[in-house]
């Protein structure tokens, strides 16, 4: 009995010491409806602006802009409502946040959004790519035509900037060093016009993404309908002319639409896009209710793009997580049933009134039975004695931790006592079995009803 022991406990431990690469899970998102992505790299770091449908949108159904981070493309940390229509006091609605983009100058990060009912299109300024984010003219910067959608920026070599947008065709104008003002009247690229009765090369729709690499400038765009599939043109200048390419991706019937965003990120390259995925999980109807999916870009010798397929699960992990440093639970890989929410949490007086804001807490909820998390590429380095989570109980349950699959080996079992207290926040503390290396971990809950909340986990030495 002792030498069977002996052999468990031996594959136990080379199990937990077994590196464990993995790639990213599209769609990206699954705590919330996520379309028309924006990506921006600073400091390291992808900042993922995104539009986002509400829960029970038939149509679009979009109040306002969420910001997601990541460090190695796969585990992506919520930041929550990064701005809304409600920025923009001259709006008169509620929905109509579509796609935006952000991009930083002069240590300001300025993002540009679409406004509905012909406004036209807004921009919001902030010190932070995190925000808050504030109207710095009270107006629209763009209030051309009903085409007033989509804005994509680009600042060239030269400091020029130039802003792109619109639906169905094509339009530009110089931008001021401000970011906030321009110059000229807005021009239409005269190679994405359409003209009733001839050739349409280009396929234009929607959802232009400009960018430049190796003195190539680029415009990526929703091409072709419906599905829309994602098409290119190349030019030499930022005006053009502008010269088709080809497809990036075919339109696929699993995704009526798609909206590209592409970066450069860490020497690897990226196109951002979505399906409905995971709406198509639990029905068949058609909603606008979307997911971000990214996919790896790679470019010929002379700059060309090589065409992808739809949405496959290429793109590789660049580096590792610590789990030796306070991570948000809202840090996921992959999670299947959990949503997340924000709360705003007061300093309260003796008479229990609110008083003064302490801070905004942005937590995991709606965590039943078999709910989970993953979070991938964790670097336990020479080993880990004990895990710390923060949580708020409901009902009470347990959260197991498991090891690179979601029925792989057992780290720890902790036990959450039932409070009914939602807000009474409280840091439990468990032994883990021994491990190193790097390893997925599931947090995988069980229980009955809606167990509790959870805020972030830190792992000890």
């Amino acid at each position: 009995m002792k030498n069977i022991a002996f052999i468990i406990s031996l594959i136990f431990t080379i199990l937990l010491n077994l590196p464990f690469p993995g790639n990213a899970q599209n769609p990206i998102i699954q705590t919330k409806y996520t379309s028309d992505p924006a990506p921006m790299v600073y400091n390291d770091t992808v900042f993922l602006y995104a539009g986002h449908d509400e829960d029970d949108a038939f149509g679009f159904k979009m109040e306002d802009w969420l910001l997601y981070t990541s460090t190695d493309m796969v585990n992506w940390t919520d930041r929550g409502v990064v701005a809304s229509l409600k920025d923009f006091k001259w709006v008169n609605t509620d929905n109509g946040a579509w796609a935006p983009q952000c991009i930083r100058r002069n240590n300001k990060f300025y993002l540009y959004c679409p406004v509905p009912n012909g406004l036209g299109i807004g921009v919001l300024v902030s010190d932070s790519p995190y925000g808050p984010f504030k109207d710095p003219i009270g107006k629209a910067l763009i209030n051309n035509s009903p085409q007033d959608i989509d804005p994509t920026i680009l600042i060239d070599d030269d400091g020029q900037a130039y802003l792109y947008w619109g639906n169905p065709e094509l339009w530009y104008v110089k931008l001021n060093e401000d970011m906030i003002s321009y110059s000229g009247e807005p021009k239409k690229v005269p190679e994405f016009v359409k003209i009733k009765g001839e050739k349409d090369p280009f396929h234009y729709q929607e959802g232009p993404w400009v960018w430049k690499r190796n003195g190539h400038y680029y415009m990526a765009y929703a091409s072709t309908c419906c599905p829309e599939g994602i098409g290119y043109a190349m030019a030499k200048s930022p005006t053009g002319p502008w010269e088709y390419k080809g497809m990036i991706m075919d339109g696929d019937p699993r995704s009526s639409g798609n909206h590209p965003g592409i970066i450069d990120f860490k020497g690897n390259s990226y196109v951002f896009g979505f399906n409905y995925a995971i709406l198509k999980q639990t029905m068949s109807k058609h909603y606008e209710r979307r997911s971000i999916c990214l996919e790896n870009l790679t470019y010929n010798a002379d700059g060309t793009i090589q065409k992808l397929p739809f949405w496959s699960k290429n793109a590789a992990q660049i580096g590792t997580l610590n789990p030796f440093i306070r991570t948000e639970a809202e840090t996921m890989a992959y999670s299947e049933g959990l949503k997340t929410a924000t709360v705003t949490e007061w300093e309260r007086n003796v008479s229990w009134n609110k008083g003064k804001k302490i801070a905004d807490r942005l937590y995991v909820n709606s965590i039943n039975n078999g709910d989970y998390l993953k979070v991938q590429g964790v670097d336990f380095s020479t080993g880990a004695t004990s895990v710390d989570l923060n949580v708020a109980s409901l009902h009470g349950g347990k959260i197991e931790i498991r090891v690179d699959k979601i029925d792989g080996p057992k780290l720890a079992i902790i036990n959450i006592k039932t409070s009914g207290e939602g807000d009474n926040w409280k840091t439990i503390t468990s032994p883990v079995k021994k491990i190193k290396g790097v390893h997925d971990l599931y947090f995988i809950f069980r229980g009955e009803k809606e167990l509790f909340y959870f805020d972030w986990w830190k792992f000890n030495h």
